[in-house]
């Protein structure tokens, strides 16, 4: 029986990036994944300059892309755009990002084991996998929100958005159209939106929203589709998923074992984004980790304290600029292309935390929008 300081299930963005941190500052760590790595996972593949700022590395090496420009649309009518002078969004695909990323952490000196299913966690610190037992101090639940690890020591259970998305080659779109551009049409789903993202040599087209409105997804990408002269024939790699939303104020942590990024239910409600969120969590989850590891603490109850504390204002800010989008659409299409609104979202999605203070003039529109969906 292998024994470790820390077993992390799943080497996505958040479980890799915990890795990682617990492996520079001595751990003994395990890092595992049920899929042989590369693999590829459904997402829009966007990294903020505020998620990117959370990592102790650059991810140069993976990116396709950079969004200087942000386009909204409503309803497939009204347009808005505006450029930025430095990129608001780096593109990447998570088949190169996931790959890197788990290799910094063995490079760091974790052991990497993709290709091994996690078939049990237990609280108190123990895996199976496959028949094999392993044991740790703490256990890292970072395998999604369909993951073992949660359900396995009776956390509650996520609600769900739905999302379906494909990808289409630059010999079937227009480079010049959608290179260096984030496309967001607002109004086409209920509770989500709909987006053309620019990587490499293609475009990731996808439709998100509430959980209901999973049978009619494939209707909303041909809307989409249809709308930017898109041919449907040529969308590849079709696939669709869930979006954890369980909430940041419920508890992510259970006797001996924590769950970081979309195992903790951690997907920006309005954006639908979760790099942030992994990010930031997984560091928090290193943090408190390392404090039990070395008698700092007694137990990982600090985790819970840090991680509503980091996540719940943002939450509850999300929720109530998703509802106005989805009570008010009009209205909130308006303010969401103020130049207030546009001068707070730079700022927003870089980091700039006094400048994104929403007290403040620039915060205005945000505070409007809450107000709408309250």
């Amino acid at each position: 029986m292998a024994r470790y300081d820390v077993i992390v299930v799943g080497a996505g963005p958040a479980g890799s990036t915990t890795a990682y941190r617990l492996a520079r500052a001595g751990a003994r760590v395990c890092l595992v994944d049920r899929a042989r790595f590369p693999r590829d996972k459904p997402c829009g593949g966007g990294l903020t300059l505020r998620a990117v700022r959370e990592l102790p590395f650059s991810v140069e090496p993976v990116i396709e892309d950079r969004v200087h420009t942000l386009e909204l649309g409503l309803r497939y009518g009204r347009r808005w755009s505006r450029r930025a002078e430095e990129p608001l969004v780096l593109m990447t695909q998570r088949r190169r990002l996931d790959a890197f990323l788990a290799g910094r952490a063995a490079g760091a000196g974790a052991e990497f084991r993709d290709g091994a299913k996690v078939t049990v966690a237990d609280p108190a610190g123990a895996v199976m996998i496959e028949g094999e037992r392993l044991e740790a101090d703490v256990v890292v639940g970072a395998d999604g929100a369909n993951g073992v690890t949660a359900r396995a020591v009776g956390l509650p259970a996520h609600e769900h958005g739905v999302a379906l998305e494909g990808n289409v080659g630059y010999a079937h779109v227009s480079r010049e159209r959608f290179g260096g551009r984030a496309v967001v049409e607002l109004g086409a789903v209920p509770g989500g939106y709909a987006w053309v993202f620019p990587k490499g040599d293609h475009v990731n087209v996808g439709v998100g929203g509430w959980q209901s409105e999973g049978p009619r997804l494939r209707e909303r990408l041909r809307e989409l589709c249809a709308a930017f002269e898109i041919d449907e024939a040529d969308v590849r790699d079709l696939r669709g998923h869930r979006l954890p939303m369980r909430g940041a104020s419920r508890r992510p942590s259970e006797g001996r074992v924590l769950l970081v990024g979309d195992a903790a239910g951690l997907v920006d409600p309005l954006s639908g984004d979760g790099m942030y969120e992994a990010f930031v969590s997984g560091r928090l989850a290193a943090e408190a980790t390392l404090d039990l590891l070395h008698g700092r603490a007694d137990d990982l109850r600090p985790y819970a304290e840090r991680f509503e504390a980091a996540f719940a204002p943002l939450e509850s800010v999300s929720w109530r600029a998703k509802l106005a989008f989805e009570r008010f659409p009009g209205l909130a299409y308006r303010l969401a292309t103020t130049n207030l609104s546009w001068r707070l979202f730079q700022a927003v999605v870089r980091g700039d935390r006094n400048a994104s203070d929403t007290h403040g003039l620039r915060g205005a529109p945000l505070r409007v929008l809450q107000a709408l969906g309250a």
